[in-house]
């Protein structure tokens, strides 16, 4: 497996479509109304990056310890942060305006790499069953974005 250089790796981003895709082998999942993040994790270092490679690790400090606590050694996470309002709803603003929330939860949504292992080149299923293994014992501020495995537009249809 091939080795990520130290810092920022850029995120996988959606292709736009006018349909959903049709099929069984395509993976939804719930876009969540919060910020991209690819969170970074060695040793006990963990930096948190924005879609664009901008630094977050100060706006989010409470996933950063969480990512901290994680068995793993090293690994690259994607996610989106969320921040529920008082209904539990997500909420844009609320993650946008508050620097430091106790509500907002790392949505983790894809494994980039794990113990110094590229893991881009598998399967986005490996991938998925692999992030989960690694969230399992994980405190409450990072969860598993699940995913449906239906055709498309039935998916879209009950969105």
């Amino acid at each position: 497996m091939r080795v990520l250089a130290a810092g920022f790796v850029p995120p996988c981003l959606p292709t736009k479509a006018l349909e959903p895709p049709s099929g069984t082998l395509w993976l939804h999942e719930i876009k969540h109304d919060g910020f991209r993040v690819i969170a970074r994790k060695d040793g006990n270092r963990v930096r948190l990056y924005s879609r664009p490679g901008n630094d977050l690790t100060h706006r989010f400090p409470l996933i950063v310890e969480t990512l901290a606590r994680l068995r793993s050694r090293s690994c690259i996470i994607d996610g989106e942060a969320v921040a529920c309002d008082d209904k539990g709803m997500p909420s844009f603003d609320r993650i946008r305006y508050r620097h430091h929330d106790a509500s907002v939860i790392l949505y983790a949504f894809d494994l980039i790499e794990l113990s110094g292992d590229d893991l881009r080149r598998e399967p986005l299923d490996t991938r998925k069953a692999t992030l989960a293994s690694v969230l399992r014992r994980a405190a409450p501020g990072l969860r598993l974005n699940e995913h449906i495995e239906a055709d498309g537009p039935t998916v879209f249809a009950h969105a």
